[in-house]
């Protein structure tokens, strides 16, 4: 099969033959449809995430069922289906607590290492998924079923940019109606925490960035008010402007920037929170004052929206389809495989809500 090899930081993906196995006990073989490019793959392109390489990025992605393995009953060879880059093993304590999106198993990376081989070698296949390619291999436990009127692009996004950010408003924060909320970044994962705020019922929702364009498009996401950071030396005055003097009841960080966590943190009033949800550089740390915490602000992580994701992602098909989630707009563009280098091209210039690469029909 043909994948694109990340083979080192800071240069572009070569397209390859590839080898991949035939599905094993509790394992599922699938066709990739689609997969979106998500910034979570660029921190490893632009080395400030490290992993063993080369390796076949991407994990967001959906397809459909080639072959099963032996012991596989959720589903059977043409089903359709949204790849979880989280696949949970339903035994340890994260699954048993009822939080899936945390399992730990140490099955999962040792099953993704021993995938894939390209010239003779294992290659590591990227977060149980490994959509920048023609096939992928997982887990049983790391696919839901999609109905046959879910497009394959929309429904690509749900297994990763949309689940976080929907589910950072839904299932993290559980931001209540008529609340007063801002998020900082608006790319794919912020601009999805967007219209999260919006199904919840939000009043105000604040949208902050540095790029006119994709304050704009948070507009069209559900956004109430809108603030250029680059614009304003004051964006903590800039908030209690909006919110007499009061600051935000929720704030989201979206871009994984430890500055902008903290600015977040900032503009959060007494009793609010602060939930972080970009993908922060290895070794890096976020300040913010620690008599702040004496007003009862909370300063919250995210991972995966929160997701139990067997039960959330239909629950987000079933908006997307009642025209109360809008995935159609994220896609701003399509490509091939090929096309893999100038996604990640217009993702950094800031082009783009999400590039989806078109795979196989």
């Amino acid at each position: 099969m043909k994948a694109a090899i990340f083979e080192q930081a800071n240069k572009p993906l070569t397209i390859e033959d590839v080898d991949i196995i035939d599905p094993r006990p509790g394992e599922v073989l699938v066709r990739t449809s689609c997969s979106g490019v998500c910034h979570s793959d660029l921190h490893f392109i632009d080395g400030l995430w490290q992993l063993p390489m080369p390796c076949v990025l991407g994990h967001e992605a959906a397809g459909v069922v080639e072959a099963i393995g032996d012991g596989v009953s959720y589903v059977a060879p043409g089903d359709r289906v949204i790849m979880s880059f989280r696949p949970f093993c339903g035994k340890c304590y994260y699954c048993l607590g009822g939080r899936p999106n945390l399992c730990n198993s140490p099955e999962h990376g040792q099953q993704s290492a021993s995938r894939l081989t390209w010239k003779g070698k294992p290659i590591l296949q990227f977060a149980n998924v490994g959509s920048f390619a023609e096939m992928m291999v997982t887990s049983e436990n790391g696919v839901v079923k999609i109905p046959e009127d879910m497009p394959m692009a929309e429904a690509a996004l749900i297994g990763c940019g949309v689940m976080t950010g929907v589910g950072a408003a839904l299932y993290t924060a559980d931001v209540p109606g008529g609340a007063t909320v801002a998020v900082i970044g608006c790319g794919g994962i912020g601009l999805n925490i967007i219209q999260g705020c919006r199904i919840a019922g939000a009043a105000r929702i604040i949208a902050i960035d540095i790029i006119d364009s994709k304050l704009d498009l948070a507009k069209r996401f559900g956004a109430t008010h809108t603030i250029n950071s680059k614009q304003t030396d004051d964006l903590e005055g800039a908030i209690r402007e909006l919110t007499q003097g009061m600051g935000v009841e929720y704030a989201f960080e979206a871009i994984g920037v430890p500055a902008a966590a903290t600015q977040a943190f900032n503009i959060t009033r007494a009793g609010g929170t602060t939930v972080v949800v970009g993908m922060h550089p290895m070794g890096s740390s976020i300040s913010v004052p620690g008599p702040a915490f004496l007003q009862e602000k909370k300063l919250i992580g995210c991972m995966y929206g929160s997701t139990r994701f067997r039960e959330h992602m239909p629950k987000l098909i079933d908006l997307f389809l009642q025209g109360k989630l809008d995935l159609t707009s994220l896609v701003s563009r399509r490509m091939k495989l090929d096309g893999v280098n100038e996604a990640f091209r217009a993702m950094k210039a800031g082009e783009v809500a999400r590039s989806v690469l078109e795979i196989s029909n």
